[in-house]
């Protein structure tokens, strides 16, 4: 299992932008599908976003599609979340996770992932 480092949260006024980072390690990077999820206060945690271990498939759920990009560098064993145009409902922990071999799903749900970093907190204020 690779283990996982979050970064880049903050608070930002809405219509700014965040990029946050997923760094992971001990495990062949390339070969790891990878996903953003998020927990807002009181909410289950939701699917934001996935990349392909192959980095060539994205998906989002609905209420992020073009404002938010995932994207990896193999070469830095690092996922990214670019994120613009950011929404007071986009305020939530957000938490990379990640799969060996994982290249989608109809409907992602935490318990395809079995490696999990700490969180990252993004908060938008109106």
């Amino acid at each position: 299992q690779v283990r996982i480092v979050d970064t880049g949260g903050g608070l930002v006024q809405a219509g700014g932008s965040l990029r946050l980072s997923c760094a992971a390690s001990g495990g062949t990077f390339s070969l790891y599908g990878m996903a953003w999820f998020r927990q807002a206060p009181g909410k289950e945690r939701e699917f934001v976003a996935a990349i392909a271990w192959s980095g060539g498939s994205t998906s989002y759920v609905d209420s992020v599609k073009g404002r938010f990009a995932i994207s990896r560098d193999n070469a830095k064993n690092t996922v990214y979340l670019q994120m613009n145009n950011l929404k007071p409902e986009d305020t939530a922990v957000y938490s990379c996770a990640a799969r060996r071999f994982y290249s989608g799903s109809a409907n992602p749900q935490p318990s395809d992932f079995g490696s999990w970093g700490q969180g990252t907190q993004v908060t938008v204020s109106s």
